[in-house]
Protein backbone atom coordinates (compact mmCIF):
# COMPACT_ATOMS: atom_id res chain seq x y z
CA UNK A 1 0.00 0.00 0.00
CA UNK A 2 1.30 3.43 -0.97
CA UNK A 3 0.53 6.49 1.10
CA UNK A 4 0.85 9.93 -0.46
CA UNK A 5 1.43 12.79 1.95
CA UNK A 6 0.91 16.28 0.56
CA UNK A 7 2.13 19.63 1.79
CA UNK A 8 1.77 23.19 0.58
CA UNK A 9 -1.29 24.91 -0.76
CA UNK A 10 -3.16 27.79 0.82
CA UNK A 11 -4.46 31.22 -0.14
CA UNK A 12 -2.67 33.50 -2.59
CA UNK A 13 -3.54 36.53 -4.66
CA UNK A 14 -3.78 36.32 -8.42
CA UNK A 15 -0.35 36.52 -9.99
CA UNK A 16 1.29 34.93 -6.98
CA UNK A 17 3.06 31.61 -6.55
CA UNK A 18 2.66 28.45 -4.49
CA UNK A 19 4.51 25.16 -4.32
CA UNK A 20 2.94 21.79 -3.61
CA UNK A 21 4.94 18.78 -2.49
CA UNK A 22 4.05 15.12 -2.13
CA UNK A 23 5.96 12.22 -0.64
CA UNK A 24 5.18 8.59 -1.43
CA UNK A 25 5.77 6.25 1.47
CA UNK A 26 6.37 2.79 0.05
CA UNK A 27 9.00 0.39 -1.23
CA UNK A 28 6.89 -0.27 -4.33
CA UNK A 29 8.18 1.11 -7.61
CA UNK A 30 6.25 4.12 -8.74
CA UNK A 31 6.22 4.89 -12.45
CA UNK A 32 4.12 8.03 -12.79
CA UNK A 33 3.56 10.76 -10.22
CA UNK A 34 1.63 13.94 -10.62
CA UNK A 35 -1.18 16.24 -9.63
CA UNK A 36 -4.87 16.47 -10.38
CA UNK A 37 -7.28 19.17 -9.23
CA UNK A 38 -10.98 19.50 -8.65
CA UNK A 39 -12.81 22.82 -8.67
CA UNK A 40 -16.21 23.18 -6.98
CA UNK A 41 -18.91 21.62 -9.14
CA UNK A 42 -16.41 20.24 -11.65
CA UNK A 43 -14.80 16.92 -12.34
CA UNK A 44 -11.29 16.11 -11.25
CA UNK A 45 -8.82 17.00 -13.99
CA UNK A 46 -5.19 16.33 -14.72
CA UNK A 47 -2.79 19.17 -13.99
CA UNK A 48 0.61 17.63 -14.62
CA UNK A 49 2.37 14.28 -14.51
CA UNK A 50 5.96 13.12 -14.66
CA UNK A 51 7.28 9.64 -15.36
CA UNK A 52 10.20 7.95 -13.67
CA UNK A 53 12.22 8.78 -16.75
CA UNK A 54 11.40 12.47 -16.48
CA UNK A 55 8.82 12.85 -19.24
CA UNK A 56 6.25 15.48 -18.35
CA UNK A 57 2.70 16.19 -19.39
CA UNK A 58 0.75 19.36 -18.60
CA UNK A 59 -2.84 20.44 -18.94
CA UNK A 60 -2.98 23.18 -21.57
CA UNK A 61 -4.10 25.97 -19.24
CA UNK A 62 -1.08 25.55 -16.94
CA UNK A 63 1.64 25.21 -19.56
CA UNK A 64 4.29 27.88 -19.06
CA UNK A 65 3.05 28.66 -15.55
CA UNK A 66 3.40 25.38 -13.62
CA UNK A 67 6.48 23.20 -13.36
CA UNK A 68 6.46 19.62 -12.11
CA UNK A 69 9.59 18.00 -10.77
CA UNK A 70 10.47 14.73 -9.10
CA UNK A 71 13.13 13.31 -6.79
CA UNK A 72 13.34 9.60 -7.54
CA UNK A 73 15.56 8.79 -4.57
CA UNK A 74 13.18 10.46 -2.13
CA UNK A 75 9.99 9.36 -3.93
CA UNK A 76 8.73 12.92 -3.96
CA UNK A 77 7.03 15.11 -6.53
CA UNK A 78 6.63 18.87 -6.46
CA UNK A 79 4.51 21.34 -8.38
CA UNK A 80 5.72 24.92 -8.64
CA UNK A 81 2.77 27.13 -9.55
CA UNK A 82 3.49 30.64 -10.81
CA UNK A 83 1.27 33.37 -12.25
CA UNK A 84 -1.69 31.84 -10.48
CA UNK A 85 -5.19 32.71 -11.65
CA UNK A 86 -8.53 32.53 -9.83
CA UNK A 87 -9.50 29.64 -12.12
CA UNK A 88 -6.64 27.60 -10.62
CA UNK A 89 -8.63 27.43 -7.39
CA UNK A 90 -9.51 23.93 -6.27
CA UNK A 91 -8.46 20.92 -4.28
CA UNK A 92 -5.18 19.53 -5.59
CA UNK A 93 -4.56 15.79 -5.29
CA UNK A 94 -1.24 14.04 -5.47
CA UNK A 95 -1.33 10.99 -7.73
CA UNK A 96 0.90 7.99 -8.25
CA UNK A 97 0.72 4.96 -10.51
CA UNK A 98 2.81 1.87 -9.88
CA UNK A 99 4.36 -0.33 -12.54
CA UNK A 100 1.55 -2.79 -11.80
CA UNK A 101 -0.93 -0.09 -12.90
CA UNK A 102 -2.36 0.54 -9.46
CA UNK A 103 -3.37 4.15 -8.79
CA UNK A 104 -2.94 5.94 -5.48
CA UNK A 105 -4.25 9.30 -4.32
CA UNK A 106 -3.38 11.79 -1.62
CA UNK A 107 -5.96 13.34 0.66
CA UNK A 108 -5.99 16.63 -1.23
CA UNK A 109 -4.84 20.13 -0.38
CA UNK A 110 -6.79 23.32 -0.98
CA UNK A 111 -5.45 26.05 -3.27
CA UNK A 112 -7.39 29.30 -3.35
CA UNK A 113 -6.46 32.16 -5.66
CA UNK A 114 -8.18 35.45 -4.95
CA UNK A 115 -8.75 38.05 -7.63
Amino acid sequence: QVQLVESGGGLVQAGGSLELSCAASSILSINVMGWYRQAPGKQRELVATITRGGSTNYEDSVKGRFTISRDIAKNTVSLQMDSLKPEDTGVYYCYARSYTMVDYWGQGTQVTVSS
